[in-house]
């Protein structure tokens, strides 16, 4: 698609708003000609031999009449123009954000997320900037049309003298178009990478503090800032520059029609209304042969700002971009939807059948691993640092895609992971838990509705009611951004109870207890398996650990050394039979050093 395929189909979107933008933005600019008809009324009616009065009061209602009417068009435009821009605006991020949601979580994003929030602030702002002022230039063409029509009337030579300057700016403007798109696309990349590192640095405070990096991350800041300076510098000189040459004209203009109209009124040809006529109308000729260059400038500045849109969606077709879709600028919102479990969502048996996946960059990953999960089970898998525990559970989740294997839910191929190994048939707690700066009961909830949720069980099942009860606020306690009002062990059981809240047939946790004591990880597992230690059945857990208290009370213990299985069984089976599990068993003796 090209870029004004893409322009057209937002406009398509929201057609009846966008033609009611353009229909005010012409009678705005209709209205605008008034002045200039009333002051050539008014001159003429000056060198009058015997003026009468009775004239000039018409002239003064009119000029106010079109004072009125300017204000109306000018704040209904203002209007539209607001409301088009935020609304349309709306739709191109929410499409880009619900691709983003849809991807693989490695795959999310193709670069820093501080690079993205440019591409959904920044580009879509360009795109909307391109929209408003094809409007804008639309009117503006119109108002040459009709200017044009009436001073050719009152002295073609003149008018057609006039007007060659003003061609030769659409010129220059169209030539430099090529530079315009360069100069734009350099300016963004070099903003994306300043933004980028900043989002980087505020997630990484702590490690910066700790190495003592201060001066080396501001010495880098520094020179990505001038990066970006000498872009913006470039981009906006090139700008001015064009802006300069396209208010000028107005100059060479007036200064056209001050030489010729001499002749003419010696001659009789040309008076002085028409020359005030003349010199007002140029003011808005030269605006529209400016709005005519700078739509050329907008257009390629358009165009890379919907390629680096593009980029958030390289896996689809590009008029996902574009997509209609409802938008909710007003009222309220619509009711996130609630999916309640069903008979079909019940777990009997997951199975998963030589899973593999290699990272690009280094090659490692996991080879042909097999699982087996029967309801009401607990599988833990284990290993060294870097064997590939998360990445098994993140391939069998959809959170990476897999490049060979197949997952099999009640015996059904899963053929999706991603979107079919979501509450309520499964859920999870990754390693290092996602907390958003908002309530506790909103971090547990994330939109599910408080009555269809077992808050109360949901933190028991956490251990978290003692350290709820501290709180003066209870479930009303902000846990700042990212949690950081939280401890390491909080956060990870406030996400550990937004797991439970769902209710899910299969709860897979990623090292849980890394934050957690040695007593509160066997309090969380012993009100996790009461009911099944009573002989009721309750989801299938898959959990990565190194702690005894998980190991001991797993059904089935899968060893990973470098991405594959290196073996399987109860703990006394592999405490027996593994060289690998006895020394990772060993690394959790008091005195190793390396307790978990």
């Amino acid at each position: 698609m090209k870029t004004w395929q893409y322009l057209w189909r937002l406009v398509r979107y929201r057609g009846g708003l966008y033609g009611f933008l353009v229909l005010v933005a012409i009678l705005h600019w209709l209205v605008e000609m008034a002045p200039g008809l009333l002051a050539q009324r008014f001159l003429n009616w000056l060198v009058l031999p015997a003026p009468t009065l009775g004239g000039v009061w018409w002239v003064v209602a009119l000029l106010g009449a079109s004072a009125l009417a300017h204000a109306a068009f000018f704040s209904a435009q203002s209007v539209a123009m607001v409301t088009y821009r935020h609304t349309v605006g709306a739709l191109l991020r929410k499409n880009m954000l619900e691709h983003v949601l849809r991807r693989p979580a490695a795959r999310a994003l193709p670069d820093s997320p501080g690079e993205a929030a440019s591409r959904f602030g920044g580009d879509v702002d360009e795109v909307m900037e391109a929209l408003l002022w094809v409007s804008e230039m639309t009117a503006a063409v119109v108002f040459a049309i009709v200017a044009i029509a009436i001073m050719l009337r009152i002295q073609p030579y003149i008018t057609l003298v006039v007007f060659v300057p003003l061609i030769g700016v659409v010129a220059i403007a169209n030539a430099a178009s090529r530079r315009i798109e360069r100069y734009r696309q350099a300016n963004r990349e070099a903003t994306g990478r300043v933004t980028g590192f900043l989002g980087e640095v505020f997630g990484a405070v702590q490690a910066i503090k700790l190495a003592n990096a201060e001066e080396h991350v501001i010495g880098r800041f520094r020179i990505l800032n001038q990066e970006r300076r000498r872009a913006a510098v470039k981009d906006s000189l090139f700008q001015e520059v064009l802006h300069s040459i396209f208010w000028n004209t107005v100059n060479l203009g007036t200064g056209a029609i001050l030489i010729l109209a001499a002749g003419a009124m010696r001659a009789g040809t040309f008076r002085l209304g028409d020359l005030a006529l003349f010199v007002f109308y140029l003011d808005f000729m030269t605006d529209t042969m400016f709005y005519v260059g700078h739509l050329l400038a907008r257009f390629q500045q358009a165009g890379v700002s919907i390629r680096r849109m593009l980029e958030l969606m390289a896996d689809t077709v590009p008029e996902a971009l574009v997509k209609p879709g409802p938008v909710y600028m007003r009222g309220p919102f619509p009711e996130v939807p609630y999916i309640p479990k069903g008979e079909g969502d019940r777990l009997v048996r997951l199975e998963a059948r030589g899973l593999s996946y290699r990272y690009p960059e280094t090659g490692s990953g996991i080879q042909d691993v097999d699982l087996c999960l029967d309801r009401g089970s607990l599988t833990v898998v284990t290993g060294r640092i870097g064997s590939g525990k998360t990445t098994l559970l993140r391939v069998l989740l959809g959170l990476l895609p897999m490049d060979a294997g197949e997952i099999r839910w009640n015996g059904a191929p899963v053929n999706d992971p991603g979107t079919f190994l979501v509450p309520p048939r499964a859920a999870y707690t990754p390693q290092v838990p996602r907390l958003f700066s908002e309530t506790l009961r909103d971090n547990i909830l994330m939109g599910m509705p408080e009555d269809k949720a077992d808050l109360l069980e949901a933190i028991r099942l956490a251990v978290f009611e003692e350290d709820l009860a501290a709180m003066a606020k209870g479930l009303d306690t902000l846990v700042g951004p990212r949690g950081v009002r939280l401890s390491g062990g909080q956060a990870q059981r406030v996400a550990a109870a937004r797991m439970f809240a769902r209710d899910a047939e299969l709860l897979v946790f990623d090292d849980l207890s890394s934050a957690l004591d040695v007593e509160t990880e066997r309090t969380l597992w012993e009100r996790l398996f009461g009911r099944r230690d009573l002989g009721a059945q309750g989801p299938a857990c898959l959990v990565v650990s190194h702690r005894k208290a998980a190991l001991r009370r797993a059904d089935r213990i899968i060893v990973l050394k470098e991405g594959r299985v290196e073996a399987e069984g109860t703990l006394d089976e592999l405490l027996e039979t593994c060289e690998e599990m006895r020394h990772l068993w060993r690394e959790q003796e008091p005195g190793s050093g390396c307790e978990r």
